[in-house]
């Protein structure tokens, strides 16, 4: 019962995301899984990531909307929010409820069945350019982007470049 649903909503979401060209992204299915999405936008303009193609995948639990997916970039990444393995750490990707462990964050900020896909990448491309520093997944680019931004820049500019040229 609980599949059915999340398969009906996923159906929705995934054909309105389909017909919608304004969005900023692509979205597929993988091996015409519907529990597994396939997404793909160019970096956010006037930032470091402008000029990039960005390849991810969104990875859904049969209690879908109750629980929210999981999204792991393909694409090379250096963000403090995204782990080295490319899994995407922010708020709204996070189960509902408090979490004892990590006073950063709020109830209203984690993940909530109302939320869709739209949301969850509109809040992903935001989290580009506006990094959470205060709760890192990827240690070393969140010490690189407090301590030498120019340099977490160029290397995020390089990263860019380097997604258009390994397609």
């Amino acid at each position: 019962m609980v599949e059915a649903f999340a398969c009906a909503r996923l159906q929705n979401e995934f054909r309105e995301l389909s017909q919608n060209e304004d969005i900023g992204f692509s979205v597929g299915l993988i091996d015409d899984n519907l529990f597994n999405w396939s997404v793909c936008f160019s970096g956010p303009q006037d930032t470091a990531w402008e000029g990039g193609l960005y390849m991810a995948t969104l990875r859904f639990p049969p209690q879908y909307p109750n629980s929210p997916p999981e999204m792991i970039f393909r694409t090379e990444m250096w963000h403090p929010n995204i782990f080295p393995d490319g899994r995407v750490c922010i708020s709204i990707l996070h189960p509902p409820g408090e979490d004892q462990f990590n006073q950063y964050e709020s109830a209203s900020e984690r993940w909530r069945p109302i939320l869709g896909v739209e949301a969850i990448l509109v809040s992903v491309i935001s989290m580009l350019n506006d990094p959470n520093l205060d709760s890192p997944a990827n240690i070393d680019a969140a010490v690189q982007y407090r301590n030498d931004k120019s340099g977490y820049l160029r290397r995020v500019r390089r990263l860019a470049q380097k997604s258009v040229e390994s397609l």
